[in-house]
């Protein structure tokens, strides 16, 4: 009998060190907790650094393409909307007598449709077709392209045409001046 408990004892122990050895149950699922972060940008505008509009004779008009305006907007807002403008200084060749000067009241601006755009909102160009043309200026800006509404980043190209109205006593020259694109 003493040989019975022994045993016993000795399969209880046994059965108790396989029991403590078991590994223990995982959980079927487990979270974790995750954050990121969208980043705000800028507003932007870019412009050809050069632009040739070609020649023409005094009374006469210039009509050519200034190249692509890009506005990017990255700012990752919730009304992503931007009006872009456009200025001008005077255009001079030599002096700045009247003949050597060529205003930017006589220059008309208009960006045609958008060539791209990208986001969601409404993408609207300021003159969008060659009878909206209409004459730029060194102190009021001019409405060249708007986006209103829409969310998040978004992206709008032109290629506007400038019709310089040649005065007609202009003297022969090349006429030099800016045009200035801004977003806002």
């Amino acid at each position: 009998m003493r040989t019975a408990k022994i045993c016993l004892a000795g399969a209880a122990a046994a059965a108790m060190v396989g029991f403590l050895a078991a590994p223990a149950a995982a959980d079927p699922t487990d979270t974790t907790a995750t954050t990121f972060e969208v980043l705000a940008g800028t507003l932007d505008i870019v412009a050809p650094t050069n632009a040739d509009l070609g020649d023409g004779a005094p009374g006469g008009t210039i009509t050519g393409q200034l190249g692509t305006v890009t506005v990017t907007d990255s700012r990752a807002s919730d009304n992503a909307s931007w009006a872009a403008t456009v200025t001008a200084t005077v255009f001079q060749t030599g002096g700045s007598s009247p003949p050597e000067t060529v205003l930017p009241e006589e220059i008309d601006y208009w960006s045609g449709p958008a060539t791209a755009t990208t986001g969601d909102g409404t993408f609207t160009p300021g003159q969008v077709a060659a009878g909206d043309a209409a004459p730029l200026s060194s102190v009021t800006p001019l409405t060249a392209f708007t986006h209103s509404g829409g969310t998040g980043g978004n992206t709008a190209a032109w290629n506007p045409t400038l019709v310089v109205n040649v005065p007609l006593d202009s003297i022969a020259g090349i006429y030099t001046g800016t045009v200035t694109h801004s977003v806002a």
